[in-house]
C-alpha cells in the first residue's frame, strides 16, 4: 500500500507537471486552445504588485498584432521600414530582457486603405498587421496582410518555406486585408482566403506542401476556432456566408450555418460543449447555434444588432460569456456577462472601449482600448473588480497574453510585459 501510496502521489505530480506546462506557453492568438484562457491563476495582489511597475517596454509602431508566446521568447508583428517601404516584420522578444532577438520583414503594411493615423481619436487604427503570430516546436507561422504565409526558425527567424495565396491559389483578400492567424493541427497549418475550389487550404507544418484544398467562399478578418464537436475535431470558419466546419484530416465540410454580413467580421466564434457562439458588428448581430450530426447547425437564438463584439472575441466560463460588447464605441464600450443559453445580459460596466478578454483560472484580464488593464472576478451575479492598472500607451485594439505568470500587453505604439507572480 506504501509503494501504491508513492506511485500514485508521483503519478499527480506529473500531471500537475503537465498542465503547469501546457499552461505556461500561450503560444497562438488567444492561448494554447485558441479560446482566450490560461489554466494559470493570477491573485489580486499579484496584480497590484505586478502592475505597478513593468518588466520591460519596447516600441510596437502600428499594427493591432497580439503577443505569442513560448520558448523563452514573445513574438508579434510590427511596422518596420525596409527596402525603402514599411512593412509586417515579425520580431521575437526575449522575455526576460525585451531585448529583440531577431526581425524578418515580410509582405508591405502600406495597404491604402488602412485607417490613417492611429493617433487620431475613434477608428482610425493606421495601416499594421492585425494577425498574430502562432509558434508551433521549433517554428513560427505568419499569415501576413497580403495573404503570403510564412514559416519561420523559432531561433534564428531563417524563413524556411512560403506559399502565396494570391499567387498560387488564385486568392481573394478583403477590405483592410487579411487579419486572421494560422491555425495548426495534426502537423497541419491552415487557413482561409484562396479562391473557388480551394478556399480553405491546409499545409504542411514541415514541408509547406499542401495536404489539401477546399471551399468556395469569401474569408473574413476572423481568425478560425479549432475545437471538437460530438467527440468529432473540427476547423470552424467564420465566413462572409456563415459559419462552415471542416474536418481537419481531410478538408470535407462537416456542417454549416447561415450568419449575416455587413462590411467586417472580425471577432472569433467561441464553442462550448456542443455550441458555438458568434457575433458581428455594422449592424448585425450575435446568434448561438446548436451542433449535431446535420449539415446544417441548429439556430438556438439571434439577436439583430444586439451583442455586437466587434473584433473583441469574447471568453466562455461556467455557461457565461465574458467579453466587450458594442460596435464603435470607443473608450466607452462596456464589458459585459451574458448568459450563454438565452443571450441575456447578467451585467453591463461601461468605459472599456473595444479591448479585449482572456480568462485565467477564474478571473478575466480585461484589455481598454487606451491601455488600461483592469482584474475582474468572473461572476455572473455583478461586476467585481479587483484591480486596475494603466499599462500602456497607444490604441489597444489587440489581445492580452499570459504565460508562467507574465501579462503580456500590446498596443499601436508599444507592448509591455508585467509580471503577476506576486514575488
Amino acid at each position: 500500500m506504501k509503494n501504491l501510496s508513492v506511485i500514485l502521489a508521483f503519478a499527480l505530480l506529473l500531471t500537475a507537471n503537465k498542465s503547469s506546462v501546457i499552461a505556461a506557453d500561450w503560444n497562438q492568438y488567444r492561448g494554447p486552445e485558441g479560446d482566450g484562457k490560461s489554466m494559470e491563476a493570477i491573485t489580486t495582489d499579484g496584480f497590484q504588485k505586478g502592475m505597478q511597475q513593468p518588466v520591460w517596454k519596447v516600441a510596437t509602431p502600428l499594427g493591432f498584432s497580439s503577443f505569442s508566446i513560448g520558448g523563452g521568447a514573445a513574438y508579434t508583428i510590427i511596422t518596420r521600414e525596409s527596402g525603402g517601404e514599411n512593412r509586417e516584420t515579425c520580431i521575437a522578444i526575449d522575455c526576460e530582457t525585451g531585448r529583440e532577438l531577431w526581425s524578418v520583414p515580410l509582405s508591405s503594411s502600406d495597404y491604402g486603405h488602412g485607417g490613417g493615423d492611429a493617433g487620431a481619436p475613434g477608428n482610425r487604427g493606421g495601416d499594421g498587421a492585425r494577425n498574430t503570430p502562432t509558434m508551433d516546436g521549433d517554428r513560427v507561422f505568419v499569415y501576413d496582410g497580403h495573404l503570403v504565409l510564412t514559416c519561420l526558425a523559432k531561433d534564428s527567424g531563417k524563413v524556411l518555406w512560403q506559399r502565396d495565396i494570391v499567387d498560387e491559389f488564385n486568392g481573394r483578400n478583403i477590405k483592410w486585408f487579411n487579419a486572421t492567424s494560422p491555425v495548426i493541427i495534426d502537423g497541419k497549418v491552415c487557413v482561409s482566403g484562396g479562391g473557388p475550389g480551394e478556399t480553405f487550404l491546409a499545409f504542411d507544418r514541415s514541408s509547406g506542401e499542401i495536404h489539401w484544398k477546399a471551399g468556395d467562399d469569401l474569408m473574413t478578418h476572423a481568425t478560425p476556432h479549432v475545437t471538437s464537436f460530438n467527440g468529432k475535431p473540427q476547423i470552424v470558419f467564420f465566413m462572409q456566408s456563415g459559419l462552415i466546419s471542416l474536418d481537419p484530416k481531410t478538408g470535407d465540410e462537416r456542417w454549416r450555418s447561415q450568419f449575416p454580413f455587413s462590411v467586417s467580421t472580425a471577432a472569433s466564434p467561441v464553442s462550448s460543449g456542443n455550441q458555438v457562439y458568434c457575433s458581428a458588428g455594422y449592424g448585425v448581430g450575435a446568434g448561438l447555434f446548436q451542433v449535431s450530426d446535420k449539415p446544417e447547425a441548429d439556430e438556438v437564438w439571434f439577436k439583430s444588432n444586439q451583442l455586437m463584439n466587434h473584433w473583441s472575441t469574447p471568453v466562455i466560463h461556467d455557461g457565461h460569456l465574458y467579453g466587450i460588447y458594442e460596435f464603435k464605441k470607443y473608450g466607452k464600450a462596456p464589458l459585459q456577462c451574458v448568459e450563454l443559453a438565452t443571450g441575456e445580459i447578467k451585467w453591463s460596466e461601461p468605459g472599456f472601449g473595444p479591448g479585449n478578454v482572456i480568462l485565467a483560472g477564474d478571473k478575466l484580464v480585461v484589455l481598454s482600448d487606451a491601455g488600461e488593464v483592469a482584474l475582474v472576478n468572473a461572476n455572473p451575479t455583478s461586476y467585481q473588480q479587483l484591480g486596475r492598472a494603466k499599462a500602456i500607451d497607444g490604441k489597444c485594439w489587440s489581445t492580452p497574453a499570459f504565460s508562467n505568470g507574465m501579462l503580456y500587453v500590446r498596443s499601436t505604439t508599444e507592448g509591455a510585459c508585467f509580471d503577476l507572480r506576486g514575488q
